[in-house]
């Protein structure tokens, strides 16, 4: 392990290959095991409860009990809680990912944030972008993996399912709900959704009322 100068707050707890590269005013928490051909930068923070194994970790980056496995992440990122990176994820600078968000071979660019319960697989995101809650990067149909391409500055509503092999233009606006299946044009606005049904007076037929 070569380190200049970092604080482990409970070394009891804490397991660091002697493989591991750490910069200078670093702080690792309690409960977290870095191991393999890692590179920690200057000014990152670790708290409690990550693994972290054969990744780059850029500069003032904070990490929140996540895993994250062969993975790059860029400089001034927020990762976690509970955030999985798997083998070829890559963050630009400045990139919010968080609660229990999947990123799988994937690069996502500077300024973007995929906050929470979001799978990004095989795709490419643009800068500036926003993706919402509940996103599925659809990229594998049983047989074979495709690849989804987002431009800079778009929007990607929540509970979107993108279905590969797409491509979104830049500043494209995707509504909430909307399942894509063919290619998006930049500057786009794309809704398709159901169109909500109400019939009155009919839940009775299927709600059971415990008396």
């Amino acid at each position: 392990m070569k380190s200049n100068n970092y604080i482990i707050k409970d070394k009891k707890s804490v397991f660091i290959d002697d493989s591991v590269i750490i910069g200078e005013n670093v702080i690792i928490y309690e409960n977290n095991r870095i191991e393999g051909n890692t590179i920690i930068e200057d000014n990152v923070t670790i708290y409690p409860n990550s693994f972290i194994i054969n990744s780059k970790i850029g500069k003032g980056t904070k990490i929140y009990s996540s895993m994250i496995e062969n993975a790059e992440i860029g400089k001034c990122c927020l990762v976690g809680p509970f955030a999985h990176l798997r083998p070829k994820a890559k963050l630009g600078n400045f990139v919010k990912l968080g609660n229990f968000c999947e990123v799988k071979n994937s690069i996502i660019g500077d300024y973007s944030k995929v906050s929470h319960l979001t799978y990004v697989g095989d795709a490419e995101v643009g800068k500036k972008c926003n993706i919402g809650c509940g996103v599925i990067f659809v990229n594998y149909n049983g047989k074979v993996k495709s690849k989804t391409t987002i431009g800079d500055n778009c929007f990607i509503g929540s509970n979107t399912n993108i279905i590969a092999p797409v491509t979104v233009g830049d500043m494209a606006y995707i509504c909430a709900g909307t399942t894509i299946d063919k290619s998006v044009e930049s500057n786009s606005f794309v809704i398709g959704r159901s169109r909500q049904v109400e019939k009155k007076d009919r839940a009775k037929e299927y709600i059971k009322i415990e008396e």
